[in-house]
């Protein structure tokens, strides 16, 4: 979505940008956002090709588009034409201008009187062309779609445009560079054959020919580099392009200079590299070819996810079923779904049974039965039974959309290791320039000739083409975060992913984090003359408002029971105490035994036993009726299936593990000890859980904690990695800054893992993309020559510029094989 509410002043905006190609772009870029007024905190992603800025919410997009096409990276955009309907006169054309202007990703919108339609210049991919038909018929001018532009676009269509664009220049520039490189490089590797043309053709025939085929490399097919380079390199601000610009344009001006005027040229010097340009230009066009597939394929989660959602339904309509479109689906519609086909929407069955594929959501393999009134996830796959389910959510309320928009969010994030790769590729390039121009200086003065300093300042020139720098993090945060959604972690924020590499404590919340959440009563003792059915009355009375799933425990166990329970009066919740409240005119309470010691309640008669109870991991819970004993109930809550191996695990790997419950101490420990945590935290109040992480923080550096309940969404935000169980609360999960989509303890693994090899990966990248530039730059500019005799051809050096690129890019790509439930390394 183009705008989203954020927690800081202003208005979130994201929008793709073109003329990227390196990582000194990124920085110009995000300083011309930064230049206009109103904008604060741009942050541009190389990878993806997307800006995204905090704005004023008064600012125009407009705006926005003027200042990045002055930058020379001009906003994406792309059309779509509505029709209208009731247009009668011009104020009609304002108002359905204004009413599509105001909806997110609109730039522009023009409205025809004389013919009715709606010209939408919109943000590429964020046009939403079923919000701008609403928009306008709310407006009172029902409208239509005219072409096919409602289609959803795959998110690898563009770079397989962009591949099949570069892969007919890349064809055309071989054809045209074949021919030069056989007649200069085939004279020098074979003698018999350089003497053969020169006799047959002549030397200046041979360059005539060589300068009109290069020529038309340079006018044809390259004419990208010299379209985008110059003009920046002519606003100060020199980018990829200008580099190959200069460089290619250098070769080639000298031999057209040592072709048709070589008097104005030592005799020494008087040689043509018509062949190095034109074999630049290929070879980075190879690269770049081979970038944009690579490139396809990094984005390839989002394209599984958006290709999961179908494109019809069969809707319910009397007696028949009829098939409408996904963008025609409506909350409230029932749906009819046979075996195999997938869900359309978020919804819940009405009647039947299925056994449903969650794998694309939960990322467990592990089929669902579905039973009517449980809820079913769009996209997911219907196995063996034939239901109805009537529709909850459509559109971008879906949970698919949703776990897209998050994906899209955190593979658009700009990680703190990048900081310094922006900090060195600001001034990279002019450096390089400069470096350039000392090179060939300094072989004026001390090389054996003009040529010998010509090709040291080129391929300084072309080897040193930042596109690896700029493309090392954010191409691996785009495959590791698409990966993660494939095996069920959902990043929330990108910089989850380096924070969660430095993470040396790993704190849990119990109750449904590490055990099921749905306890069941175990014990109840009474005290005096009451009878167990009389206590279980009143303490399920008390808790028949109560979600919390102790409460759940005992009114499950009075349902079974068949009793009848009575009204409550003054009710109250006491977090972390237990609840008050008034049945028949008698007080009570219902609590740990804190809350009876805050009231006076005496439990010494059933103290022991629940000592006994809290020893087995059950949790007491006592009843008092008018400040008197009256019963002592124990619920009990098991593990969830692999939680051990879970903790077992990260301990293997050199984490300290923690957990954090408000159950009695000898409870607590219990678990505790059937789970193998050694750090229990028992007692603690939900107020108190960010005490208590601060005090681990203290003991032994940063941590994450992984909660599922509202009272830990405090929790999540105080620590340094938040992990919020899908299966949770809305509000725990908004705080988190990782969600686990199945609630499996083995996700915590899945999580750290793709962490660890995502982190890994980037630095792999970096360290290859700054090595090889450290190391050829000097080689490149000559440095080994004196000692050697070792000198880098211009056209070596853009076939290294484009493998390190490719390089990079195919590394990330290895983190789409990443294995579930899987570390590597422990931390030092």
């Amino acid at each position: 979505m183009l705008m989203t509410n954020t927690a800081q002043t202003g208005v979130e905006r994201r929008f793709p940008i073109g003329n990227l190609s390196c990582a000194g772009c990124v920085r110009r870029a995000e300083t011309a956002l930064a230049a206009v007024p109103g904008v604060s905190a741009p942050s541009v992603n190389l990878a993806t090709h997307e800006a995204r800025v905090l704005t004023a919410p008064s600012l125009e997009m407009d705006v926005l588009r003027q200042a990045m096409q002055r930058a020379g990276y001009p906003i994406r955009t792309a059309q779509l034409e509505l029709a209208l309907e009731g247009m009668t006169c011009a104020s009609c054309v304002a108002r359905v201008e204004a009413a599509l202007l105001a909806q997110p990703g609109v730039v522009r919108a023009s409205v025809n009187l004389a013919t009715s339609r709606a010209q939408i210049e919109h943000i590429e991919g964020q046009g939403d062309a079923g919000a701008l038909i609403a928009a306008s018929t709310a407006a009172g001018y029902p409208a239509t779609l005219l072409g096919d532009t409602a289609e959803p676009e795959d998110p690898q269509m563009r770079h397989h445009v962009e591949a099949q664009g570069l892969r007919g220049a890349l064809i055309l520039a071989a054809l045209l560079t074949l021919p030069v490189f056989i007649l200069e490089m085939g004279g020098h590797m074979m003698p018999a054959f350089h003497h053969w043309l020169h006799h047959q053709i002549g030397m200046q025939t041979l360059w005539i020919v060589q300068f009109v085929l290069t020529t038309a490399v340079l006018a044809g097919p390259g004419r990208r580099f010299y379209t985008t380079g110059l003009p920046a390199l002519m606003r100060g601000a020199p980018d990829m392009n200008s580099l190959v610009a200069i460089g290619t344009l250098a070769a080639w001006a000298y031999s057209v200079v040592a072709t048709f005027a070589p008097a104005l040229l030592p005799a020494t010097a008087r040689a043509v590299y018509f062949e190095a340009a034109a074999v630049i230009v290929t070879l980075i066009l190879l690269g770049r070819w081979l970038e944009a597939r690579a490139k396809g394929r990094t984005g390839a989660a989002i394209a599984r996810l958006v290709g999961m959602q179908p494109r019809s339904a069969r809707v319910v309509r009397g007696d028949e079923n009829v098939e409408v479109a996904i963008a025609d689906l409506r909350a409230g519609d029932i749906v009819q779904l046979r075996p195999g086909e997938r869900i359309p929407a978020d919804g819940a069955l009405i009647s039947g049974e299925a056994v449903i594929d969650e794998s694309m959501i939960t990322g467990e393999p592990i089929p669902v039965t579905k039973q009517a009134g449980d809820k079913v996830v769009g996209g997911t796959v219907n196995g063996t039974g034939a239901f109805r389910m009537e529709v909850k959510h459509t559109g971008a309320d879906t949970v698919l959309s949703q776990i897209i928009r998050m994906v899209e969010s955190a593979q658009g994030a700009k990680l703190p290791v990048q900081a310094l790769v922006d900090r060195v590729t600001m001034v990279f390039v002019p450096i390089v320039i400069g470096i350039a121009i000392l090179a060939v200086l300094v072989w004026l003065v001390f090389g054996p000739d003009l040529t010998f300093a010509l090709v040291a300042g080129v391929s300084v020139l072309i080897i040193a083409c930042p596109c690896a720098m700029g493309l090392a993090t954010p191409t691996s945060v785009m495959v590791g975060t698409g990966r993660a959604a494939e095996l069920g972690v959902l990043f929330r924020k990108g910089t989850a992913l380096q924070l969660l590499d430095k993470v040396q404590i790993v704190a849990f919340d119990k109750t449904g984090t590490l055990t099921e959440g749905r306890p069941i009563l175990t014990d109840l003792e009474t005290a005096g003359t009451w009878g167990t059915n009389d206590a279980l009355t009143l303490a399920a009375a008390m808790e028949q408002t109560s979600e919390h799933p102790i409460a759940r425990a005992i009114l499950e166990a009075a349902k079974e029971k068949g009793l009848s329970l009575p009204e409550v009066a003054g009710f109250k919740s006491l977090t972390g105490l237990g609840v008050r409240g008034q049945i028949d005119g008698q007080t009570i309470l219902l609590g740990a035994a804190r809350l009876m010691a805050q009231e006076g309640v005496d439990v010494a008669p059933l103290a022991d036993r629940a000592q006994d109870m809290a020893a087995k991991g059950r949790s007491p819970l006592y009843l008092a009726v008018d400040g008197q004993l009256v019963a002592l109930l124990a619920v009990a809550d098991k593990a969830k299936p692999g939680a051990r191996e879970m903790i077992a695990a990260l301990k293997a790997h050199g984490l300290r593990v923690a957990m954090i419950s408000g159950d009695a101490q000898a409870t607590a420990n219990a678990i505790g000890q059937e789970l193998g945590i050694d750090e229990v935290m028992a007692e603690v109040m939900p107020k108190g859980k960010v005490d208590a992480l601060q005090a681990l923080r203290k003991s032994g550096g940063k941590l994450a904690f992984v909660g599922d309940g509202i009272n830990d969404a405090p929790a999540l935000a105080e620590a340094d990695v938040g992990i919020a169980i899908g299966t949770g609360t809305d509000v725990a999960v908004e705080t988190a800054d990782v969600v686990l989509i199945s609630g499996a303890p083995d996700a915590v693994l899945t999580a750290l893992g793709v962490s660890r090899q995502t982190m890994r990966n980037i630095r792999q990248n970096l360290f290859w993309a700054f090595a090889y530039n450290t190391a050829l730059i000097p080689v490149a500019a000559g440095l080994l020559y004196p000692a050697f005799g070792l000198m880098l051809s211009p056209m070596l050096a853009a076939g290294a510029m484009a493998f390190s690129s490719v390089c990079v890019l195919s590394n990330a790509l290895r983190l789409r094989f990443m294995a579930p439930h899987h570390l590597q390394g422990k931390h030092a």
